[in-house]
């Protein structure tokens, strides 16, 4: 037995939203989402349907050209036009992050694309630092360039953009970080700091405004067309790399730009997937892929490495030097990765050995010789995750330790750029926003910068900010958990910084199971500890097990026997098995741990599966098909259902998983039939198409969606004789038993004494007929001269796994039966 007062768990402040039910039940039944996601929504500041209706489809929110919220963007524009038909040279002056990596290769993938003379610098981060400069514009200068444009940097370069103007060079500066109380005297400056605060363009990145400069020059040049989707790639991975908010634009662009990249036109994208394991299936990326397998390998190379090597694999078409350059990034990112681990440890103990009160002064400054300038912004982030007070970190420029560089993290009610400026005395260069910055100074001036910034501190921050605050949007139960509420959190995606993936709590749970996996991860086995009765049995059920990560939670291990847990949920392939398993990111103990056992949980064995429970969806517009329609007066005095039996099946098919559309009706022959809720425009093709229903024998069947049941199959393979069925497996819009049963209220009222037919309903609902007489019978009337349904839960329970049918399974049935 371990005393309570030996556990230790995150040192974590929990904000728990306040709850609107009533709102969430109505936003939820207006847009379709579970009511536990519309409070995730709410927890936005997004509170009318009209709000979340844009939030959910940015692509409705009309945009304002850009070139009127951009008042330099015109000048810009019309000087790269003429500079273009002139044949003058263009330079740009990069920087050496993922932000600036890609706006680089955006930039120069698109000047050259529409005829430019453009090269590009970037400056060396060992000798340099942040940020174009006076060596780089003399050698500009020496070159014969005439026009500089600066990507992710430059707002403060006041000396060298005045040197270029001096030179008689234009200067253009793109960047996005914050302003100095100095501008540069550039001939134009696109800054979306510049621009009014409600614009939609206000937060892109350094790659965004590139993007917006990129596009707006295209459009002007009449080549925008075939720039678009390739440079989407590149701001898509620059966005997400730099943590910019993925809000106004952003979400649009990156929602689009994570839709393309499993199939990106780009050599190096493709490669940059191949070598890093990220998933290039599906029909969009997770942010997360980018956040934490691309962007780091193409960061790296700017953090140790040369610059160059990922230009290249962004700018290159050649698929074998975008291999060659992708492996260079992995081994980089590997090194970059064990340089990581040695300074964090190194870092730790110097804090733990020196008795520094960062708790005291409020702020965390850590200056230790031969660590990676590098490197050092990454161990911040950590060190700020494990002390909980922003964090300042350098290192030595020298072996004589005059000159200190250094990165910046931050907790949200600390500004660095502006805790920056209070210091600025003490300061040489430096740069940031509000989350993060850099720096140098020289040493003489360490203990001043401690004490400005611990002034800073104090006037900015309070004892309890000093705890991590976890932000957590709504209670959830492990019943409510599965892969359906897993997939319908992807309408909120793309999540990341100012749009959060959704964070859940569950109190009273049970650690039944924990072990340490690889480093320092604690993998656990968590147990709902309420009990619930099945609808249909008045037993009491088997509480949920589910599984959980928790990332670099070595520390606490182990955990305490019952926790309330805050986490995320992430998708989990194993064995070809899916299931979605909690990502860990607080814990405390109950309020009532006082009646609680204190005993540590030992390793145990491993769990059950997880049980599967759908989510009630309401329903979207529904679609009309044309299945066989019944007529003829009943005589009985209530409307009689109907269910008109399939047409034999006289063909074998083959049944295949589906295939990118556009590789597919390439090679397909013949006549096709295309079927399926929310089915894809198709172009030009060879074949001849058919759509929703045959009326005539067709070669090839595309399922889009299955259709809501085996019977409505049946007539589909019946008519349709196809020799080979391509399934993809999409999920159509559902109702909720609710909206269910309201449509079938008016539907009754409406049919008078004429049948009811299931299968046409069904089709126009996207429901099974089973699933209508569960509902019916929910309705009042038992309708026995039909088979027994489950309950209209369990129903549409079994619509979801219907639509999620595998190729595999549905060849194993015999459609040349009748199906009941």
């Amino acid at each position: 037995m371990v005393p309570t007062t030996a556990i230790r768990l995150p040192n974590h402040r929990w904000q728990i939203y306040p709850q609107k039910p009533e709102l969430a039940q109505q936003i939820a039944e207006a847009v379709a989402l579970p009511p536990i996601l519309a409070q995730a929504v709410i927890d936005r500041g997004i509170e009318t349907v009209e709000e979340v209706k844009a939030f959910l489809d940015p692509e409705s929110v009309s945009l304002p050209p850009p070139v009127e919220d951009f008042p330099d963007l015109a000048l810009t524009v019309d000087l790269l036009e003429k500079a273009i038909a002139k044949g003058s040279k263009i330079a740009i002056c990069g920087d050496y992050d993922a932000d600036g990596m890609t706006s680089t290769a955006l930039l120069m993938r698109a000047l050259r694309a529409l005829g430019a003379n453009v090269d590009y610098a970037i400056p060396s981060r060992m000798a340099e630092g942040y940020g174009i400069n006076e060596r780089i514009v003399r050698e500009f200068h020496g070159e014969g360039v005439q026009i500089i444009l600066t990507v992710d940097n430059g707002i403060a370069a006041v000396k060298p953009i005045a040197l270029a103007r001096e030179l008689g060079m234009d200067a253009i500066i793109t960047d996005h970080h914050e302003l100095p109380d100095e501008l540069p005297p550039a001939t134009a400056i696109l800054n979306p700091k510049l621009i009014r605060e409600e614009s939609p363009y206000r937060g892109v990145a350094g790659v965004g405004v590139a993007y917006i400069l990129a596009i707006c020059l295209a459009q002007k040049l009449g080549q925008s067309k075939p720039l678009i989707k390739p440079l989407r790639e590149l701001l898509t991975l620059g966005t997400i790399a730099d943590l910019a908010p993925l809000t106004g634009v952003n979400r649009r662009w990156v929602k689009r730009g994570l839709r393309q990249l499993p199939e990106s036109e780009l050599a190096g994208v493709q490669a940059l997937i191949q070598v890093s394991g990220a998933s290039s299936s599906g029909k969009t990326m997770k942010p997360d892929e980018i956040g934490f397998r691309l962007g780091p390998r193409i960061n790296a190379v700017g953090r140790i490495g040369d610059p160059q090597v990922a230009i290249e694999l962004l700018t290159t078409d050649d698929p074998g030097i975008a291999l060659t350059r992708a492996m260079q990034c992995e081994q980089i990112n590997q090194d970059r990765q064990q340089m990581c681990e040695t300074i964090e440890a190194e870092a730790i103990a110097w804090v733990e050995s020196s008795g520094i009160d960062y708790l005291g002064s409020r702020v965390l400054v850590v200056v230790q010789p031969g660590w990676h300038h590098g490197t050092i912004g990454i161990v911040a982030s950590r060190l700020v995750e494990r002390y909980g007070v922003p964090v300042f970190i350098g290192t030595y420029e020298d072996d004589r330790q005059e000159h200190i560089r250094g990165s910046a993290r931050s907790i949200p009610e600390f500004h660095v750029f502006e805790a920056m400026q209070h210091c600025d005395r003490w300061l040489g260069k430096y740069g940031g926003h509000r989350a993060a910055g850099g720096f140098t100074l020289s040493s003489e001036n360490l203990d001043g910068f401690r004490q400005g910034l611990s002034e800073f501190a104090h006037g900015c921050l309070e004892p309890h900010h000093l705890k991590p605050a976890i932000a957590i949007n709504v209670l959830a139960e492990f019943e409510q958990i599965d892969l359906d509420l897993y997939r319908e959190i992807d309408r909120l995606h793309p999540c990341g910084i100012e749009n959060p993936s959704p964070v859940f709590w569950t109190p009273n749970v049970e650690v039944v199971h924990q072990r340490i996996v690889g480093k320092g991860h604690i993998k656990v086995t968590l147990e709902s500890s309420t009990h619930s009765f099945h609808p249909n049995s008045s037993k009491i059920a088997t509480p949920r097990r589910i599984q959980g990560i928790a990332w670099r939670w070595g520390d606490y291990f182990p955990l305490p026997r019952y926790i309330d847990v805050a986490y995320k949920l992430r998708e989990n392939t194993w064995n070809g098995q899916t299931n979605v398993e909690l990502e860990l990111i607080s814990a405390r103990l109950p309020e009532n741990e006082e009646s609680r056992p204190s005993e540590i949980t030992q390793p145990s064995a491993p769990p059950p599966p997880p049980v599967r429970r759908s989510l009630k969806t309401p329903m979207k517009q529904p679609v009309q098909e044309s299945f066989p329609q019944t007529t003829g007066p009943i005589t009985a005095p209530r409307v009689t259902p109907v269910i008109p039996e399939a047409p034999p099946v006289t063909v074998n098919p083959e049944w295949l998983s589906g295939i990118s559309l556009q590789s597919l009706l390439t090679h397909l022959q013949g006549r096709v039939l295309f079927y399926g809720a929310g089915r894809p425009e198709i172009g030009a093709t060879a074949c001849e198409v058919e759509w929703n229903f045959p009326k005539r024998p067709c070669d090839t069947l595309l399922l889009w969606t299955l259709p809501p049941s085996g019977t409505h199959l049946q007539w589909l393979l019946a008519k349709g004789m196809p020799r080979q069925v391509y399934v993809y497996n999409h999920l159509p819009p559902l109702p909720s038993p609710m909206q269910l049963r309201s449509h079938l209220r008016d539907r009754l009222q409406e049919a008078g004494t004429q049948p009811l037919n299931l299968l046409q309903l069904g089709q126009e609902l996207w429901v099974a007929p089973s699933t209508l007489l569960a509902a019916l019978r929910e309705l009042g009337d038992s309708y026995p001269e039909f088979p027994p349904t489950q309950t209209l839960d369990l129903e549409l329970e079994r619509l979801y796994r219907w639509y999620a049918f595998p190729p595999g399974k549905l060849a194993q049935i015999n459609w040349r039966s009748p199906l009941h």
